[in-house]
């Protein structure tokens, strides 16, 4: 009995049967087959219900793709009908598409007439020729790989990324370079930008070119055309003389070469300039490359290369990789669909060097090539384009971070600071209307004098462009909406638009401002009112394109010899400093220091000199003449000139070497109403070159080549006023007798 269903039953497993043979007791051994039977039967059942389940969802799929046939078939007599009925004239509207029935799939015919589409495209399209060449090419593999396989959709892609580039002359804007271009583009410029001066004689200088070189191809193409129209006679007047043997001087050079009709381009082959704007922020670096793209009625593309780490983004992706694309280069032309656009490389200084993504720094050295961003290679493309005909303009507000290779292949450009007469006509202009448009006030709501808006500029504002100052003055007009608006609604009846209300109060002052804005954030350079012993005014650039005074104090007592330096102070500027000293020291007999060549009067003197702001960390090697000027001034008692400056390097043997920064000084001591500078000879080109003539014909400024011609254009009388030799005149030995009793 307790075999039976053991040898009768599948899925019982070896062991099973291995656990009934070897249990002796009959009822032991059926309690065990009752065990395994059990666990079986549940198997059976568990294996039962997901067979039902297959069946089920086999037998539903099968009915879903029979349905689909049938639907499919359906709409191809739907189709075929409608077909003929079109033949016949007797065209109907189509029949809705029933709702909750799926969309057809495409069908092979469809795919066909895209590929056809894109075929014909293709040979419409005016490619270069290895351009044409690889789309040729790529449509073949499109035709045969299948709609359904993956690269279909990559090579689909990269050939309509190959259609939507300009490849040719054929897809350039037409320049209309009339008579009056030049006077025109100039008039655009000034229009949008007030100064500017260096950068658009430049961009004037690159039109005007531009159009001598269409000027003269234009003579070529004519002088072509009309060779070729006299060319049948004469091979007829040769065929008449063909005996005849013309001798010509060889001292007369051969007439010119008129080029076959075929050889000569549509246009002139000129390669545009790639300039690099460098300046502090907000002085226009970017509106006047959108103005000169306007002017030239070019298309415009702006690309930020701030933040770039990956040399892809300038390359592009090699198509191996998934989700792969072109460049930014490239993907700005396929934007803007020509070949000759104006493209701003905005913030290159802010691009980033080698690391494990690449170097896009260097892959922006084919790009601004002019020898070889004709046959730029993108690496998605792979293909070259031609970048020769766009015009490159890139910004930088710093040259330190732009790496030697690729700062070489660019023409740079300094936008300096705005002095405060611009800035005041820029706010005129260009701000103050554009802010009122801003904040729904017009022009009979608000008045600014010009007093007024340089009591912003020189109180609210410390900048070398205009961005802050815009910002004020957006401030003022909301803060005059509000005021406009509370007057409005207080006024019992209706008000019409524009009209002043009463109580209000167009016109703004200075007790506005500093009411609307708060406390003044800068104060002017304070200089003394009175020339001190041992004080005098250097001149230091401040970064962004600003200027300022430096004050530079010194004084002494009783000590080892000691020279000491504070102020926070770099190890350059304390070089230089150092220097002065050795300097004064060196020449103490002559400058009436001490009483003999020989003497040493600053073995008994601590010597100290400061300079103010201590917070404010300097450096720098142009403070060396001031501070010469200052030791000598305190070491002889005499104040030097009042309302002077100066700025300059010097060496030990007394030579004055030139500085940077000249106009930024120069505007600095300016605005602080200083009349006489002393700068480096050297430097004299940078006044003249750089600083507006209004500027320059209200200040007195000295050339010097020696320390010795600072001291004699820094006090009055000059050198010899107060070099008498062996402790001087005046009140220079005066002040030595003095110093000499209390040591």
């Amino acid at each position: 009995m307790g075999t039976l269903p053991v040898s009768a039953t599948g899925g019982v497993t070896h062991s099973d049967k291995l656990l009934i043979l070897s249990t002796a007791d009959a009822s032991a051994r059926v309690e065990e087959a009752l065990e395994i039977l059990s666990r079986v039967d549940e198997a059976l059942k568990l294996s039962k219900r997901i067979d039902d389940k297959v069946d089920k969802n086999v037998a539903r799929r099968q009915r879903e793709y029979v349905l689909m046939q049938q639907l499919l078939a359906i709409r191809q007599e739907l189709d075929d009908l409608a077909a003929e009925d079109g033949r016949t004239g007797n065209a109907s509207s189509s029949p809705a598409q029933p709702k909750g029935v799926p969309a057809a799939p495409r069908r092979k015919h469809e795919d066909e007439d895209d590929i056809a589409e894109l075929e014909k495209k293709i040979e419409a399209k005016a490619f270069s020729a290895e351009a044409r060449k690889v789309a040729m090419r790529e449509l073949k593999r499109l035709k045969k790989s299948p709609p359904q396989g993956a690269e279909h959709g990559v090579i689909r892609t990269y050939l309509e990324t190959l259609l939507s580039l300009p490849w040719t002359s054929a897809d350039s804007t037409p320049i209309s370079l009339s008579k009056d271009f030049v006077a025109q583009a100039r008039k655009k410029l000034d229009e949008d930008h007030y100064g500017l001066d260096k950068i658009k004689k430049r961009l004037l200088e690159w039109l005007a070119v531009l159009r001598l070189q269409q000027q003269q191809w234009d003579a070529t193409l004519a002088a072509s055309a009309s060779a070729q129209s006299a060319a049948p006679a004469a091979i007829t007047d040769a065929a008449v003389t063909e005996t005849a043997v013309v001798v010509r001087d060889p001292a007369t050079p051969p007439p010119p070469a008129i080029p076959a009709p075929s050889t000569i381009p549509a246009r002139p082959p000129y390669k545009a300039p790639i300039l690099l704007l460098h300046g502090p922020p907000g002085v226009g670096k970017t509106s006047i490359a959108r103005s000169l793209a306007e002017a030239m009625g070019r298309k415009f593309v702006r690309i930020s290369l701030g933040g770039v780490r990956d040399e892809s983004e300038i390359r592009g992706h090699r198509r191996t990789f998934v989700a792969s694309m072109p460049g930014k280069i490239v993907n700005a032309l396929r934007r803007c669909g020509t070949n000759n656009p104006v493209i701003l490389l905005d913030e290159i200084d802010k691009l980033g060097h080698a690391s494990l993504h690449g170097d896009p720094s260097a892959a922006m050295l084919e790009v601004l090539d002019p020898e070889q961003n004709a046959h730029f290679e993108d690496h998605y493309l792979g293909v070259p384009i031609d970048l020769s005909q766009v015009l490159f303009i890139a910004t930088a507000n710093s040259l330190d971070t732009i790496s030697e290779p690729l700062y070489d292949r660019m023409e740079a450009i300094e936008l300096s600071g705005y002095i405060h007469d611009e800035k005041l006509h820029i706010a005129r202009q260009s701000l103050l209307p554009k802010q009122l448009r801003a904040n729904a006030l017009t022009p009979s709501l608000i008045s600014l004098s010009d007093e007024t808006i340089l009591y912003l500029i020189t109180h609210y504002t410390r900048e070398a462009g205009v961005r802050s100052l815009e910002r004020q003055i957006g401030s003022v007009c909301r803060a005059k909406a509000v005021e406009y608006a509370e007057a409005r609604d207080a006024v019992k009846g209706e008000n019409k638009e524009g009209e002043v209300p009463e109580g209000y109060k167009v016109e703004v002052t200075k007790e506005d401002i500093e009411r609307m804005l708060g406390p003044s954030r800068f104060d002017p350079d304070e200089l003394e009112k009175e020339a001190r012993i041992g004080v005098v005014n250097g001149l230091a650039y401040q970064g962004s394109g600003n200027g300022g005074i430096l004050h530079i104090e010194t004084t002494s007592h009783p000590g080892t010899g000691a020279f000491h330096l504070t102020g926070s102070l770099g190890d350059v500027i304390s070089e230089s400093a150092h220097v002065a000293f050795a300097w004064v020291k060196a020449h103490a007999y002559e400058l009436g220091i001490s009483h003999a060549r020989d003497e040493d009067v600053f073995k008994r003197l601590d010597v100290h000199l400061h300079l103010p702001a201590g917070a404010v960390k300097k450096d720098g090697p142009s403070a060396g003449v001031a501070m010469v000027v200052a030791l000598v001034s305190l070491m002889r008692g005499i104040a030097p000139r009042k309302g002077i400056a100066m700025t300059g390097e010097i060496t030990l043997r007394g030579a004055v070497t030139p500085v940077g920064g000249i106009r930024e000084k120069v505007l600095a001591a300016h605005r602080a109403h200083l009349t006489r500078l002393i700068l480096p000879m050297h430097n004299k080109r940078d006044v003249e070159s750089d600083l507006p003539s209004s500027v320059r014909e209200e200040i007195d400024f000295v050339f010097v080549e020696r320390v010795e011609e600072v001291v004699e254009a820094a006090f009055e009388g000059g050198w010899r006023g107060f070099t008498t030799g062996g402790g001087g005149g005046g009140g220079g030995g005066e002040v030595w007798q003095e110093r000499e009793s209390r040591l």
